[in-house]
């Protein structure tokens, strides 16, 4: 991995990793076809930058996470389901991320159940903070978004929905539950790394993880605050449109045996 990869897999994480898009869809995506999903660092890669994106959120929303303890308990009900099924299926979860086909298909279904998420919770949508109970229920739509593809912004988002919180509110839920999530996702990856050597910290990867999370941060706080005002205009639609194309393109590839390499 040279720096120009670094920063073009930084853009792809900071853009997609708030939107209902699928950020690991398309960070396996970019790495194929970038030609550096074989390289051992690459994953870890991935995943640390996701550091940057976490300052995202902290920075655009530092009053939330003063505003009282409450705050974080329900954050940590929410967090339970996705550190219990994580660490518990850790191996699957690895072995399917490096199935493209897992991501091609989970692209497509998640672009069809978007396009009528906006009709079917049209007046079921009232409340503006959640309670234990749905901080509970969203932590376990998030654990749907293991599934590479699904999309950990759409599951979230829909949890909250289903519960009756605002578009605002769910994506807001969903912004401060990947703190917690994707911090103990990155810490583990990171510590894995380390232990079985493809991180060795050298100069050259110390700088491509300096660049990527700088570039991650910047363009994901860009992405926040255009996400939240299309969400509230003009809903999931647009979304649902973008991951059925772009789940037909790769299955179309797949089809026609083009090799995309993941792992």
């Amino acid at each position: 991995m040279d720096f120009l990869h670094a920063i073009l897999l930084a853009i792809i994480e900071g853009i997609t990793e708030y939107l209902p898009i699928s950020s690991t869809g398309h960070m396996i995506i970019g790495a194929s076809f970038l030609g550096i999903a074989e390289n051992p660092f690459t994953k870890i890669f991935e995943v640390n930058i996701q550091f940057g994106a976490i300052l995202a959120v902290i920075v655009l929303y530092w009053k939330r996470f003063f505003q009282s303890m409450e705050f974080y308990y329900k954050l940590f009900v929410a967090f339970i389901p996705a550190a219990i099924i994580g660490f518990a299926l850790n191996d699957f979860i690895d072995s399917i991320l490096e199935n493209v086909w897992v991501v091609a298909i989970s692209l497509l279904i998640g672009g069809i159940i978007l396009i009528f998420v906006d009709k079917y919770f049209e007046n079921k949508t009232y409340k503006t903070e959640p309670s234990y109970m749905d901080s509970l229920v969203i932590g376990f739509f998030q654990c749907i978004a293991m599934i590479p593809g699904v999309s950990r912004s759409a599951s979230t988002i829909i949890g909250g929905m289903f519960r009756g919180l605002t578009r605002k509110a769910a994506a807001e839920m969903s912004f401060f539950l990947a703190v917690p999530t994707m911090f103990a996702a990155s810490a583990y990856k990171l510590l894995k790394g380390y232990k079985n050597g493809d991180l060795t910290l050298d100069q050259n990867q110390l700088v491509s993880l300096g660049i990527g999370n700088l570039v991650a941060f910047i363009v994901a706080i860009l992405a926040i605050r255009f996400f939240i005002g299309f969400l509230q205009k003009h809903g999931f639609k647009f979304f649902g449109y973008y991951r059925i194309a772009l789940g037909l393109i790769l299955l179309g590839l797949l089809f026609s045996g083009v090799d995309l390499k993941i792992v």
